[in-house]
């Protein structure tokens, strides 16, 4: 079963990203070590996509480097 939003979105925000907000379901993280923001959209409770889980993964990785 795949992770709630708010399960990725405690993983973002415990690596340093900062909410910068965003329109209706979306929100926008960004951090300093990272060029581009990423966008996760959906409501908390719902069940992460797998390119959601992929793409936050990938950008936790850049932001250690």
């Amino acid at each position: 079963m795949p992770p709630k939003l708010r399960e990725i979105i405690k993983e973002l925000e415990k690596a340093g990203f900062i909410n910068r907000g965003g329109k209706g379901d979306r929100r926008n993280y960004v951090h300093p070590k990272v060029a581009k923001p990423i966008t996760i959209s959906g409501k908390a409770g719902d069940d992460a996509k797998h390119y959601q889980i992929k793409a936050v993964k990938a950008v936790i990785e850049e932001s250690r480097r």
